[in-house]
């Protein structure tokens, strides 16, 4: 919710690494204090003034990461036959190959190419970062992400179709000490005055509460509007709590970590605009010895869907498969895919 074009941005590697960069860029861990002798601290006001110095609030994370731990539980649809070859030429520099057979919609083959550069800002974060993949037809995506300081990070996406410019959106994230904020401007036009403004802020109120905010205005010849949304997300021991609530509607989750094998999440999403609500509970289910990972989701609409990924260790080989059973509506779609690198 927020971004008005979603890509997503690979984490770039260490530099002993010699296969290809995982998907999903990460905010930068913190750093906790070298531990020291203890005081005794002074009584009266300094004593209460230490000892928030002691424990600050820690940074909340990204205002699109609320909802993000509760949607890796649920499993991603797949249709058809996939394969991806993943290639690392260099501690830099990676490649990697996508085709996909389908009989639903068109087939196609992307190939994608991942830059990492040698700034390093934490033990697994190297920037800058330029990714990008095109079709067989011409269409680009493409990004490139910089850590400008300690602080701020910028990232340009761009999306083209068949060499026409179709999107394109400039992101800058603030991280300061206890909050996160960002701006998004997207799609500007200043010769007809159109584009769409992002802002997110979240503040952390205690070591388990963040709440904040997310503003849009968007803007084009004969329509101008705006839409705002709060959000609260309770952190903790093994569960995050969160709440969305706007004029466009309602998205509650729920996560859960039961052990270290078994996770779940439950989503209520209710939007006012298309007068629907629906629920969904997923769940995952890790062997670390068997090398298997399972999902499986089941939503108020009797959708139900599965995938299941084996890691054919020591051989850089994956096996997915996938199956959905949409009981309404009577259809069946399943998928198999193949990742090598």
């Amino acid at each position: 919710m927020g971004s008005v074009l979603a890509a997503s941005s690979p984490s770039p590697p260490p530099p002993a690494s010699s296969g290809a960069a995982s998907p999903g860029l990460t905010m930068p861990p913190g750093f906790g204090m070298p531990p020291v002798s203890p005081v005794i601290p002074p009584t009266g006001v300094h004593s209460g003034q230490q000892q928030d110095a002691e424990n600050p609030l820690p940074n909340p994370g990204a205002f699109d990461e609320c909802h993000r731990k509760c949607k890796e539980v649920f499993p991603m649809q797949m249709e058809g036959v996939r394969l991806v070859v993943n290639k690392g030429l260099s501690n830099h520099f990676q490649v990697n190959h996508t085709m996909l057979l389908s009989t639903m919609g068109d087939s196609s083959y992307r190939f994608g190419a991942t830059y990492v550069g040698s700034k390093q800002t934490s033990p697994a974060e190297f920037f800058p970062v330029m990714v990008g993949d095109m079709d067989s037809s011409g269409s680009l995506n493409a990004q490139i992400i910089h850590q400008i300081t300690n602080r701020i990070r910028s990232k340009v996406a761009f999306q083209t179709q068949q060499q026409k410019f179709v999107n394109w959106q400039m992101d800058a994230d603030f991280k300061g000490e206890d909050f996160t904020a960002t701006i998004t401007l997207g799609n500007p036009d200043v010769l007809i005055g159109s584009g769409i403004v992002v802002t997110h802020y979240l503040q952390s109120i205690t070591p388990a509460l963040a709440l904040g905010g997310e503003l849009v205005y968007h803007r084009r010849p004969g329509e101008e509007g705006a839409v705002m949304s709060l959000v609260g997300r309770y952190t903790g021991s093994n569960y995050i709590a969160t709440l969305t609530l706007g004029s466009a509607g309602a998205h509650a989750s729920y996560y859960h970590k039961a052990n270290d094998q078994l996770q779940v999440g439950v989503e209520l999403e209710a939007s006012t605009r298309m007068q629907d609500t629906s629920v969904s509970f997923g769940y995952q289910l890790d062997v670390p010895k068997a090398n298997l990972q399972f999902k499986g989701s089941l939503d108020s609409n009797w959708v139900v869907g599965a995938t299941l990924e084996k890691k054919l260790l020591p051989l850089p080989l994956s096996l997915v498969l996938c199956a959905f059973l949409n009981h309404r509506k009577s259809k069946f779609q399943c998928g198999f895919g193949v990742t090598i690198g």
